[in-house]
């Protein structure tokens, strides 16, 4: 793994898009990196992924307080759910790989609402 984790976490997130784009074309996930948290004070990286047909999102969040985790949730484009939300859980950034975010992006936003 990358001595970065944003890049890491960036490169895994790009095979898991590739993944899922080729088995399930019909979510076609949109995946983002936000650095702005870091010019409001927040010693933190945010990447999304967003399904725009169910509205649904994963935030992931790499936290400079939380060296070697993934905090991240499962919410909707629409909520502004703020960062001590409890529906934030966290994992060790070491366990998650392109099938992780593979299997989550397609469990997620192939729910029915």
């Amino acid at each position: 793994m990358s001595d970065d984790p944003l890049k890491a976490l960036s490169d895994i997130a790009t095979e898991a898009h590739a993944k899922v784009q080729q088995a399930h074309p019909h979510i076609n996930p949109v995946v983002g990196v936000r650095r702005g948290m870091r010019e409001t004070g927040i010693p933190a990286d945010a990447m999304t992924v967003d399904c725009l047909t169910t509205r649904r999102r994963i935030v992931l969040v790499l936290h400079d307080h939380h060296p070697g985790q993934l905090i991240f949730q499962f919410t909707t484009i629409d909520d502004a759910e703020g960062e001590d939300d409890p529906g934030f859980k966290q994992v060790a950034l070491a366990q998650v790989d392109a099938t992780t975010l593979h299997d989550w992006m397609v469990a997620y936003f192939s729910e029915t609402a």
